[in-house]
């Protein structure tokens, strides 16, 4: 089945344009309520936002549709993802909602979805949702509207919840971390723990105005963080996305340090303590071979499912892992989460800089990535992948890296573009290799 809302994390889209519409929320909000109004008991959903100025419209249009299907709806205001889902969880809720385009600029905005254990919805469930977007939906008799209210200490939760990640035994005193929100959903819970547990916070996108969201801060744009750590003479930087579902971080020399760096740091701490389920990690195939490397060198495995940390959690339940994750810093560690949460990944980071004694640069780099090339291919229409000249070069290149590296191609959720990535122990040869099929499937099109 073709999907016309959702992708691969929830509906997401230019504001005011295509899909991401007030009138589409709403019926996005009477579709999933009648979805999941089931049984006598009142229902409830839980709505979180980041900070982006199409939230206020998103959520009122939420609101509306849920409480006319006769859901009563809880708003708590800015907070990340991972917050929503652990709340829904925790009110007992029927459904949580996440407004955000994560690490998007400001004009984007999107709609995640959680089921009651704080999990977010399967392709199945979701496509069930979709159909539902076609039918006229069922409204509450008026005396069954549902009513919506306001909780105001919904940050200090998540900060208790973010605390309590944390043994009692540490203490973050003499660590000065810069903090970067990206003007985001995290811009005042992140900082606040991590100054709680006794660090000297230096922060940075903290200031959101609806339209600076992860606009040369955050994540994605961590150069600001990089010239600040070492501004400051700071023993780590730590930046998150517009909803802080992810993380990448700087070492005190300013270097990044991407998602499977933190993977291999806080997967090896949980092995030596044999706190690691399930033989190993999962990741995505965009994961470095160093790190399956790395992983192979200890014993342990690097599962590897399609990109998208929904795909990684999945696997993770079916094999009993507690640690999955993303190059892109979505960290997902089950034993404190139900989703990527980037606050609990840095305190995690945190507990080992402090448990260590040793610089961020040297427990935050524990194996060599091989040469890694990631290009993007825009197309015009057709199927370029099908191209009888697209496979055969394809399979050359396959064969070529066989036993020295991997290629990865793959067509973009969100936009007509062929990903193609190759990774290997010889540079050039990753080079020619990933030009040769970016070529062929330009020629294709």
């Amino acid at each position: 089945m073709t999907r016309k809302f959702f992708g691969t994390d929830g509906i997401r889209g230019r504001t005011n344009a295509g899909v991401m519409t007030a009138a589409t929320a709403m019926r996005v909000g009477q579709a999933a309520g009648n979805y999941f109004v089931r049984g006598g008991h009142r229902h409830r959903v839980v709505i979180g936002k980041d900070t982006r100025l199409s939230g206020y419209m998103m959520e009122s249009a939420l609101v509306a549709g849920f409480t006319s299907v006769g859901m009563d709806v809880i708003m708590t205001g800015p907070l990340p993802t991972p917050a929503i889902a652990l709340l829904t969880r925790e009110m007992r809720a029927d459904l949580g909602v996440m407004i955000s385009a994560s690490h998007n600029l400001f004009p984007d905005n999107g709609i995640k979805l959680f089921g009651p254990d704080g999990f977010k919805l399967s392709d199945e469930v979701e496509a069930e949702i979709e159909a539902l977007l076609d039918v006229e939906p069922q409204l509450a008799m008026p005396e069954g509207i549902g009513r919506a209210r306001r909780i105001e200490d919904a940050r200090g939760r998540y900060i208790h919840a973010l605390k309590q990640s944390v043994s009692n035994e540490v203490s973050f005193d003499g660590l000065k971390v810069v903090v970067d929100c990206a003007h985001g959903a995290a811009y005042q819970v992140a900082p606040s723990a991590i100054w709680e547990l006794g660090a000297e916070v230096i922060t940075l996108g903290v200031d959101p105005n609806g339209t600076n969201i992860n606009d040369g801060v955050g994540s994605t744009a961590i150069e600001a963080l990089q010239a600040k750590v070492v501004e400051e003479g700071a023993d780590i930087g730590i930046a998150l996305d517009g909803d802080a579902d992810r993380l990448i971080v700087v070492d005190e020399k300013g270097a990044k340090v991407d998602g499977d760096q933190i993977m291999a740091l806080i997967a090896t701490r949980m092995h030596e303590k044999g706190a690691l389920t399930g033989g190993g990690v999962v990741a995505t195939v965009m994961s470095n071979l160093g790190l399956e490397r790395y992983f192979a060198s200890m014993g342990l495995t690097l599962e590897r499912t399609k990109v998208g940390d929904r795909y990684v959690l999945e696997r993770m339940k079916e094999g009993g892992f507690n640690i999955g994750g993303e190059q892109s810093g979505h960290m997902i560690l089950l034993d404190h989460a139900t989703t990527g949460d980037g606050s609990v990944a840095a305190l995690r980071v945190l507990t080992s800089l402090v448990r260590s004694q040793k610089p961020a640069s040297e427990i935050l780099h524990l194996f060599d990535p091989v040469p890694q090339l990631l290009k993007n291919v825009r197309y015009e229409g057709g199927a370029p992948l099908e191209n009888e000249t697209v496979k055969s070069v394809i399979a050359e290149a396959e064969a070529e890296l066989i036993g020295k590296g991997r290629l990865v191609i793959r067509p973009s959720g969100t936009e007509p573009v062929i990903r193609v990535m190759a990774e290997g122990d010889d540079a050039r040869q990753v080079e020619a290799v990933v030009d040769r099929v970016c070529d062929a499937v330009r020629a294709a099109t």
